[in-house]
Formats: structure tokens, C-alpha cells, sequence
């Protein structure tokens, strides 16, 4: 097959240019022919794929960024005809037969009060998203609930949604087996964007653990120090703030992933941790949580009480035994988007 993909930076900068990343690097290794567009590849550019560069832009404001950089690709097709190549996006454009959701529908904003509908930007951003879904032939969400959101908000297009192609794992660290000692443990929360990843839930678990097991630690990876440093102004030791790290090492370390998010299209960093072999704790907002077995770890309902986070931590962290090693090959990936893309190039559901 003949394949293009469009995304805005293209390299693992981040967990959708991850994704595309390797699943267009996959698609290459499978013998087909495929082509990148974006607006700059942030890395070296891989062997086997043609990636064209349409230049940077002005990021703000945002509609109109994503607007500016769906006329450019429309106009390098246009200059570059690719007669027989199926275009898939990963964008707010409008010339794919296949889109991939990597984050919830904008249309959640019709849950909010009406000044806060009123907006160009609104408007634009809502145009935008029904267009992408309107062209698509096939709507791909890396979730079910992503899935369950695009049904929800766009009933009309519900019968493109495809099941949920959830994002790979890289092998990496895996955590050697030990046991944790009665009074101590390490528990690990990931994620620059503490707030809405639950930090402060996060913190307050670990505080009530604390009271039975008085060695235990809290390491934050992600956040700069300086802003969540009070979370922590009653505490006296017991946590470290490490920053933002690009490698996975502290995998090696800690006993058990706290992941309470309030909100999580999917949540590489429970994946991980799985396929290190750590034990996880996650809010049942986390996409996911729906690859998260009984023997895994624990599944949380985001509104459950605090001592039932605690006793469900408490169980990871006196576990007899690793968990399974979970096992997600970025071709698994690419071969699941073989079967979209013959589907879609067959002409059904046009």
C-alpha cells in the first residue's frame, strides 16, 4: 500500500508524535511505500520514508494554527498529486479517508455554560473537528474512551468508529522481583500536567500510607519542582521531586505507578510501567485502564474514597509476586492499521 500521514511534528516529541512515529516506521518495515507531511520533523528523519516539511507557523492563536497548517497541506496535495495514496491524519484536516483521535472530542465543551460557547475560537475548533470526522471514511480512537466520546458527541458519525487501535510499547527497564518491606515502599506518580493527572489525590494517598508505613516514599516525575512543592509543605522527607525525564530508569525503583487521573485520553506511562513489570493503582478516566488486568494492579472509579486508594496501593505494595509482563509491539500497531486502511480503500462506508 501507499500510505501518507499527516501530524504536525513528526519524531517521538511527545505521546501522539510517538505514535505516529513509530507506526509510520512499522509501516515502512511491512514493505509499504509511505510519506509524511508535517510542519517540521523534529528528529533525524528516518530511512524508507519521504517526510516533507510545509514550515513552521505561529502557534497562536491556536484555531487558527491548526487552521493555517490544514490550508498548507491542501496545497502541497494539490501542487503534488498522489493519485492512488491513502492520506491518513492525525490533524484538523480535510483530504483523509482515515483520522486517528488521540485526545477527547472539543465537542465537550457543548457541556459547558453558554459564555463560554461563544467564541470565534469555539466556533472554529468545533467546524474544524466536524469536518475531519465528516471526510473520514474510518475514525480510529487509541481508546474506548475516546470511542464512547466521539459516539456520544457525534452520533451521526458513529458508524465510522473503528475499535480502538491503543498505542504500542517500547521493551524497555523491567523492575527486578522483590518484596517491600512492611513499613516502607516506593510509589511512583508520572506526569508534567500534575493537576489533571491527580497529584494532589496522589499526595494525600501517600500521606495516609505513611501513617502505617513510615518509610515509604512519593517520587513525582514530570512537574517542575517549584510548582508542586507545597503540595508537600506538611511532609517531613518521604518524597522526592525528580523533574521531567526522558528515559524510564526510575521503572527500576518503584513498587507500584499511582496514575489517579482526573482525565487521560490513554496514559502511556501505565503501559509502561506494566510492561516493566510494576504494579499499578489508575482512575478509571484512564484509556488505559481498559488493558489493565486484576493481575496488573487496580482499577478506581475517580470518585472513590481516599481509604479505598489507599488499601488499593497498600495491596500492590504487598504482593507476593511481578505482575505478568505486558506485551504491545508498535507492529501489532501498524498491522491492526493494514486491516483499516483495506477496509477503507475496499470504498465501504464512504
Amino acid at each position: 500500500m501507499k500510505i501518507i500521514h499527516i501530524v504536525r511534528r513528526y519524531g517521538p516529541a511527545g505521546g501522539m508524535e510517538r505514535y505516529v512515529w513509530e507506526v509510520t516506521r512499522e509501516l515502512a518495515k511491512l514493505g509499504h511505500e509511505v510519506q509524511v507531511l508535517c510542519e517540521r520533523c523534529v528528529t533525524e528523519k528516518p530511512q524508507g520514508i519521504a517526510v516533507h516539511e510545509l514550515g513552521t507557523m505561529a502557534y497562536r492563536p491556536r484555531w487558527l494554527y491548526y487552521w493555517r497548517f490544514g490550508r498548507r497541506v491542501e496545497k502541497w496535495l494539490r501542487a503534488h498529486p498522489q493519485p492512488g495514496w491513502l492520506i491518513h491524519s492525525h490533524e484538523r484536516v480535510d483530504v483523509h479517508q482515515v483520522t486517528t483521535f488521540h485526545g477527547p472530542p472539543f465537542a465537550s465543551v457543548r457541556d459547558k455554560p453558554w459564555w463560554k460557547r461563544i467564541s470565534l475560537r469555539v466556533a472554529m475548533q468545533l467546524y474544524m473537528e466536524r469536518r475531519e470526522l465528516r471526510v473520514a471514511h474510518r475514525i480510529v480512537p487509541n481508546s474506548e474512551i475516546i470511542s464512547r466520546q466521539l459516539a456520544h458527541y457525534y452520533p451521526e458519525y458513529a458508524h465510522k468508529l473503528t475499535q480502538p487501535v491503543v498505542p504500542g510499547v517500547l521493551p524497555g527497564v523491567v523492575r527486578t522481583p522483590r518484596s517491600v518491606s512492611a513499613g516502607g515502599g516506593i510509589i511512583g506518580f508520572v506526569g508534567r500536567e500534575w493537576q489533571r493527572k491527580g497529584l494532589p489525590l496522589a499526595v494525600e494517598i501517600a500521606a495516609q500510607l505513611r501513617r502505617e508505613r513510615p518509610q515509604l516514599e512519593l517520587w513525582v516525575i514530570g512537574p517542575d519542582e517549584r510548582e508542586v512543592r507545597h503540595l508537600f509543605a506538611d511532609w517531613q522527607g518521604g518524597y522526592r521531586l525528580l523533574g521531567w525525564r526522558s528515559d524510564v530508569e526510575h521503572l527500576r525503583e518503584i513498587d507500584v505507578l499511582l496514575h489517579p487521573a482526573k482525565a487521560e485520553p490513554y496514559g502511556m506511562v501505565i503501559s509502561e510501567a506494566m510492561a516493566a513489570q510494576v504494579p499499578v493503582v489508575v482512575s478509571d478516566a484512564c484509556g488505559a485502564a481498559a488493558q489493565v488486568t486484576a493481575e496488573s494492579g487496580a482499577v478506581l472509579p475517580l470518585g472513590a474514597d481516599t481509604t479505598i486508594w489507599v488499601e488499593a496501593v497498600d495491596t500492590q505494595l504487598r504482593r507476593p509476586s511481578a505482575p505478568p509482563l505486558f506485551v504491545r509491539s508498535w507492529r501489532e500497531v501498524a498491522q491492526e492499521y493494514e486491516t483499516i486502511y483495506q477496509l477503507s480503500m475496499s470504498g465501504e462506508m464512504k
